[in-house]
């Protein structure tokens, strides 16, 4: 199949640092292209690919500091893509709802996954004006505050086997943060957990500037208070390995619908169970008592902490290998890919086109 996948630009492809959709879109593209389909990226110039880059802007957006409004450089990638459409079987969007104005001549071939939360007012009346588009969600709880929609499937995230390795035997006797500074990510309950529990905490994690008061007012002032908790800041993929592997087990204490929380399967990935609260995917992404353990409250989290010592880090790492590699979220989108209507005609033409020739002694007939 020639497939095209439209990443976002806020950060190139995979990330420097922090950048879920952008590593997702990353491990999906390389997959595909070891699977032998024809592959082309959109993605930031920087980006690093063994498939065809299409550059739409010089550098990730986020970290380039002549960048004001990321939304030309979207407009500019999206007309790039317009004028080479009918190149491609397959048209994969991560860019949330940007490109649907356009797509109307081309939809039979577009699916788009949708990586945010979808809980927002603003989004029901638009979803149901493009209620005909094909969308993929990325866990099913995602999809409880949309109206009626075309839903292609539930796909969940993968990582490649090899890229964070299993760490039987944790050296470092902390619990970790890992991520965004936040307050739907509650990092005010991990580092309460954490004392609570008597051990120390590691955050590693950015804060963007919408999130520098809340930071500046809530979780600076935590941290200096709690001699336990040491922030470390962002993290990059070398780093991430070591952090997560010598942790005694992630903390994932959210309160809000969280879509995936590909955090969750990165610390399964090295064996580390995680602790996370009952919200969005969680019941869906963690086995509760074989993977981590999923709490509903405080005093629970606290009692986790505790029981850490029940839980088999192979186990961990086993139910990683089991429901959440790149090659297990590949083949579940190639399935998807092959549904898109243009898919489909093109596979009923090609065995018509077979059976004639089987008829005709292999001749090739020509219309």
């Amino acid at each position: 199949m020639k497939i095209a996948q439209i990443a976002p630009l806020a950060e190139r492809c995979p990330p420097r640092l922090y950048g879920g959709t952008e590593r997702i879109v990353s491990y999906l593209t390389e997959e595909l292209v070891r699977q032998g389909h024809d592959v082309t990226l959109f993605a930031s110039g920087d980006s690093l690919t063994s498939a065809r880059l299409v550059p739409c802007c010089d550098m990730a957006l986020r970290l380039n500091p002549k960048v004001v409004d990321p939304l030309p450089y979207h407009m500019m990638m999206l007309e790039q893509v317009r004028q080479c459409a009918d190149e491609f079987d397959v048209l994969h969007f991560h860019i949330d709802l940007l490109h649907y104005p356009m797509i109307s001549g081309f939809a039979d071939k577009v699916v788009t996954t949708l990586h945010g939360r979808l809980d927002l007012p603003d989004l029901a009346p638009f979803y149901t004006m493009f209620r005909d588009y094909r969308l993929v969600s990325i866990s099913d709880d995602q999809r409880r505050p949309m109206p009626p929609v075309n839903w292609a499937g539930t796909v969940h995230h993968g990582l490649p086997r090899d890229v964070l390795p299993f760490t039987p035997h944790p050296q470092g006797g902390y619990l970790a943060f890992l991520g965004r500074i936040s307050p739907e990510k509650r990092p005010d309950r991990a580092i309460e957990i954490a004392a609570r529990a008597g051990m120390p905490l590691k955050m590693a994690a950015k804060i963007d500037k919408a999130d520098q008061a809340y930071w500046d007012d809530v979780i600076g002032p935590m941290v200096a208070r709690h001699p336990n908790v040491e922030f470390i800041g962002e993290i990059n993929e070398h780093q991430k390995a070591e952090f997560l592997g010598n942790a005694q087990a992630l903390l994932f204490p959210i309160d809000w619908p969280e879509p995936f929380g590909l955090v969750m399967i990165e610390a399964m990935a090295c064996g580390t169970p995680v602790i996370a609260f009952r919200c969005g995917s969680v019941p869906e992404v963690i086995d509760n008592g074989v993977s981590g353990f999923v709490v509903r409250d405080m005093d629970a989290a606290v009692d986790a902490v505790g029981r850490l010592g029940e839980l088999d880090r192979a186990k961990v790492r086993e139910t990683f290998e089991s429901r959440f590699t790149v090659e297990r979220m590949a083949n579940d989108y190639v399935a998807l890919y092959r549904e898109l209507p243009h898919m489909r005609r093109n596979m009923l033409r090609s065995a018509g086109i077979a059976s004639v020739m089987g008829q005709n002694g292999g001749q090739q007939i020509h219309a």
